[in-house]
């Protein structure tokens, strides 16, 4: 006899008449009482991924994480349309978070029709945490990007442009398909809970919250921490540079 995790997700939340009691989602680390049907989900569309690269395009190297500087990226969603943008290298687990602060103007009548988003995570504001932040790496550990069909991601282009980043795209309402970054976000719920107002927290704070998982060792490591195993590729990096130059 077989069973689906589907099938017991719609058990559990049957007995609660479509919803956890409340003692069972104050276990959960997200929160989450409701499940939303993803039938509804689905027929949500984008037309900016018409010419980008999508999942199935990704090379072997990506999908088996032998070769390190290949990212999924998400945002996490708070109160007041509040965000926090989340990098996960899938060969090492290491984590960056990006500040994505409301601009100048937000919660007031807009004065300029179509102008970028001001609660922060417009493609704009996206696409420049995103460079500022991975540019930091060396070439070695920035070789594409994974995200979800989201309208945050309507540069994907100049954003290549600007990092070198190969961007890849995951089939609609699939988030499975980086893996790596979504269970990231569900330890990241510890410090950002639902509900709550994502834009209180600065850059130092999301530096700490980014330090306390990459110092945490996982199993699927050999128990090394992310940073530990980011370091060995990043001292391989500069011998290997070494040795060519020499």
């Amino acid at each position: 006899m077989r069973i689906s995790h589907e099938a017991i997700y719609q058990a559990l939340y049957i007995q609660g008449r479509g919803a956890l009691k409340r003692k069972l989602s104050a276990c959960l680390r997200s929160g989450r009482a409701l499940r939303l049907p993803r039938e509804r989900a689905r027929k949500r569309g984008r037309s900016f991924v018409e010419d980008a690269l999508m999942i199935s395009d990704r090379p072997a190297e990506v999908a088996d994480r032998a070769v390190p500087g290949h990212w999924e990226g998400d945002l996490i969603l708070g109160l007041g349309s509040s965000a926090i943008g989340t990098l996960v290298e899938r060969t090492t687990r290491f984590t960056m978070l990006l500040h994505l602060p409301r601009m100048d103007g937000h919660g007031k009548t807009r004065v300029i029709r179509n102008g970028p988003a001001l609660a922060g995570h417009g493609a704009q504001a996206v696409r420049n945490a995103i460079a500022g932040t991975i540019m930091e790496l060396p070439a070695s550990l920035r070789r594409s990007l994974t995200w979800d069909q989201g309208a945050e991601m309507a540069q994907h282009a100049q954003l290549q442009i600007d990092t070198g980043l190969d961007i890849y795209f995951c089939d609609p309402q699939s988030p499975w398909q980086r893996g790596s970054n979504e269970n990231t976000n569900g330890l990241l719920r510890q410090y950002f809970p639902k509900g709550t107002d994502l834009s209180q927290h600065d850059t130092d704070a999301l530096n700490a919250v980014a330090h306390a998982l990459n110092t945490r060792p996982r199993k699927t490591l050999g128990w090394k921490t992310p940073a530990e195993a980011l370091d060995q590729l990043l001292k391989q990096h500069i011998i290997e540079g070494v040795a060519t130059t020499g």
